[in-house]
């Protein structure tokens, strides 16, 4: 053994040690990855986006893991969904913010910002330029030098309250508050340097009496108080400001380097509630223990899953998108005065005992977010099912997009596959019975689907066309509901996971029902073409057909996308297409064709459809959630070795820790699960079903702590760039055959051995008893 190499990374020395007396591949891992792990995370990773391409669709969330609210700077306007864009030079405020995209935007938003010199408040005016050059951007604290000001602010976070430090310049200085619009109101309170009132502003899926209702306290004494009223007119001396949008404004003088410090929190319940979460989170810590508080919560979270490795970009990019994995669904709920959670319900406008999430779309996240959260958050799982019951109580419908009620967005069934998966594997369910009463909702009736604040739009719960579907087993492209084949697609797996939940139930009738509807993926394959097509009400295909064409009988998606979206029968899809070899040459199609497409639904080129055309993988669209599990599906035609190379050239490729770092929107966590889990090794194709299907394991070791204490990791020695094929594999020393990892065995803990090669081992894994779960391989 030899030194190599001493070095400085991110702050921290990491020593090099590797053995050089033999011509293996090193088995030194040279990042030092046990401490400090939030400094490998960068916050601005998929930042650099636009309504016309999104790298991400991101914003840099200070925040704690899953917290109630996060925080965040604006470079844009009030009401603007891209709220903090790489490319701006200016910062309006630093704000509040529950938003999960810029497509759903943002609720419940209000600003603080420092000005000094010349009082100027409003919007536009008041912005300062910045540079990321003068920016420090953490999970657990932010900072900016505010240039036109002299003033560095920063903030740093609790689940439900959050501490700014502004260090000023000697100058007349002011913090304001903004309440934003749509309804705000402020109140000084001078003799307890506090700031204290409510902004209402949302985007739809609150009931009347929504309020956010916020307390700010300062450590210095005002001098001055202003507000101002609606259409920015400046209330000189004064202390209270209610209409559409308000703010306050309080002054002092400062010495250069004085600091003044904001304690900040807030309630969806009251003021009395805001107060309390505020002296429960924060109370009398300093700016650094809150600092070191937040940190050493994400310090935990990252540190379930410990990486070793001489790659240090690939280190960022696993703990960044493992960073926005643990984000969503945040907290909506709260502790009262008598410990007791409660929440206050944005359904029916009530608060209620018990726990409530929100900020979620379930046809992004049930892919692989949730069955994370299965695998290594069980706990917390167990919380999201009380809320998604309680959702159901209170509203009578299963959420499907939340934020923070019911919203118009996405198609599909999804919440079925995050209940049965989270029953299957395990989480402690207490409502059991009122979760399967609202799948079996959803599955039978569209009867009183609830309607978006204009009263013309259904949101999205239920599913649309459910009498068509039960009736014909397909939703038709010729009745006026959109998006039809890929409705009857995921339908059919939803009713998948209703009957695997319902056999374990013991309700036989219920799972041979669900069982049988799930085979509707059949209707929709076209023979002839061999590719799912849109079917009219008299059971003829639509015409005229182009696979290529966008929107329409799909989302987001064409044919070549949704295809493969029968995430629970491919053997039974691969059978319709002529057997394995058809079907590992179809899968091939995708990838080997021209990024051709038809954009005429839409009327112009959308976003995902140009992320799909610059990456250089032919149809195969990466960065929209359809096709993701697709890579997996050449396991099932013993082709495992072209699902190993396509991985690793997606992990290495389309994905960086960087503000252009992902290809197309992370949508909740969505993209970065996809990430955190192939980049371990294996990747969940079917939730409600036991098995993760391996691809091509990124590191040389990764150490999984799960939560029932059990330890797995997972080992590839000779793991490099060019080594990206499994020339066989071990499970606890024992030959592993199989091209996937069974859920129960993985919780036991262990080791998990791949040997890596540079050439693929086309024998590995290759009978047929190798191959992952498909239905119709089961109940032959």
């Amino acid at each position: 053994m030899k030194i190599r190499t001493l070095y400085s990374i991110i702050g921290f020395v990491a020593l090099l040690s590797c053995n050089t007396s033999t011509k293996q591949e090193d088995t030194c891992y040279a990042i030092d990855t046990t401490t400090n792990l939030v400094d490998f995370v960068n916050p601005l990773m998929g930042t650099d986006s636009s309504f016309e391409l999104s790298n991400g669709n991101t914003y840099p969330a200070i925040a704690t893991p899953w917290g109630m609210n996060f925080w965040t700077p604006m470079t844009s306007k009030m009401g603007d969904g891209w709220t903090y864009k790489y490319d701006g030079n200016k910062i309006r405020g630093i704000k509040q913010t529950h938003q999960p995209s810029p497509w759903i935007n943002d609720y419940a938003a209000f600003s603080l910002m420092a000005v000094t010199g010349d009082l100027k408040f409003q919007e536009d005016e008041r912005q300062s330029w910045f540079s990321h050059k003068a920016e420090t951007v953490k999970p657990h604290h932010y900072s900016v030098y505010l240039a036109d000001y002299d003033v560095t602010a920063e903030v740093t976070p609790t689940e439900r309250s959050a501490h700014f430090k502004f260090t000023f310049p000697e100058n007349q200085s002011y913090i304001l508050l903004d309440g934003f619009f749509k309804g705000s109101m402020v109140k000084i309170i001078p003799e307890e340097r506090k700031i204290i009132g409510y902004c209402r502003n949302n985007t739809d899926g609150v009931p009347d009496n929504f309020h956010n209702y916020f307390v700010a306290e300062f450590d210095k004494d005002f001098e001055l108080t202003h507000t101002w009223s609606d259409n920015w007119a400046l209330q000189e001396n004064s202390k209270e400001s209610e209409g559409e949008h308000v703010g306050a404004i309080v002054g002092f003088k400062t010495k250069r380097g004085e600091t003044v410090h904001v304690k900040v929190a807030s309630s969806f319940i009251s003021l009395e509630q805001a107060k309390l979460n505020l002296d429960r989170e924060i109370g009398a810590d300093s700016f650094e223990t809150t600092k070191a508080k937040a940190k050493n919560v994400w310090e935990k979270e990252l540190g379930r899953i410990k990486i070793e490795d001489d790659n240090i970009d690939n280190i960022r990019t696993f703990y960044s998108c493992l960073y926005r994995v643990l984000l969503f669904p945040r907290q909506l709920y709260e502790i009262d005065a008598q410990n007791q959670t409660v929440h206050y319900s944005p359904y029916n406008g009530e608060v209620l005992p018990g726990y409530m999430f929100t900020d979620n779309g379930f046809w992004d996240t049930f892919r692989a977010v949730f069955p994370f959260f299965n695998l290594m958050y069980p706990e917390l799982n167990a919380q999201i099912m009380e809320g998604l019951a309680n959702t159901y109580k209170e509203s009578g419908w299963l959420p499907e997009w939340a934020s923070p009620g019911h919203r118009d967005c996405m198609v599909g069934s999804n919440s079925a596959p995050n209940i049965a998966d989270a029953f299957l594997k395990g989480v402690d369910m207490t409502d059991t019975g009122v979760l399967l009463e609202a799948m079996l909702k959803n599955a039978t009736t569209s009867e009183g689907r609830p309607v978006s604040s204009g009263g013309n739009t259904l949101k999205s719960v239920g599913r649309e066309g459910i009498e068509y579907y039960n009736k014909l087993g397909y939703v038709p492209y010729d009745v006026g509901i959109k998006e039809n084949a890929a409705r009857t697609l995921e339908y059919a797996y939803a009713d998948f996971t209703i009957a695997q939940m319902a056999e374990k139930l013991g309700k036989e009738d219920i799972a041979e029902t669900f069982y049988k509807r799930s085979l509707n993926y059949k209707n929709l394959f076209d023979p002839e073409t061999q590719w799912m097509r849109g079917k009219n009400e008299d059971g003829t295909f639509q015409s005229p057909f182009n696979p290529l064409k966008w929107g329409d009988a799909f989302t987001e998606g064409n044919s070549l996308h949704y295809t493969w979206s029968v995430f629970h029968d491919i053997n039974g899809l691969m059978e319709l297409m002529g057997g394995k070899k058809a079907f590992e040459n179809k899968l091939d199609e995708v990838f080997n064709m021209p990024p051709d497409f038809d954009n005429s639904y839409y009327g112009f080129t959308i976003h995902e459809i140009r992320e799909m055309q610059i990456m250089n993988m032919g149809n195969y669209a990466h960065g929209n959630q359809p096709i993701q599990h697709m890579i997996y599906l050449y396991n099932h035609a013993n082709a495992s070795y072209k699902a190993q190379e396509k991985v690793r050239e997606v992990l290495t490729k389309l994905y960086s820790a960087t503000p252009d770092g992902y290809c197309g929107d992370e949508d909740n966590g969505q993209t970065s699960a996809w990430y955190v889990f192939s980049a371990l090794g294996f990747y969940p194709v079917t939730p409600a079903v036991n098995e993760y299907v391996i691809g091509s394991p990124l590191f040389k070791k990764a150490t999984v702590h799960f939560e029932n204490g059990n330890t797995l990791v997972i080992s590839a020695p000779s793991n490099s760039k060019d080594n990206v094929y499994i020339n066989g594999a071990s499970l606890n020393g024992e030959a592993h055959n199989k091209t996937f990892l069974n859920f129960e065995t993985l919780k036991e803990g262990g080791t998990l051995t791949f040997d890596m090669s540079a050439t693929p081992n086309k024998d590995w894994a290759s009978n047929d008893n190798a191959v992952p779960y498909s239905l119709s391989l089961i109940k032959k």
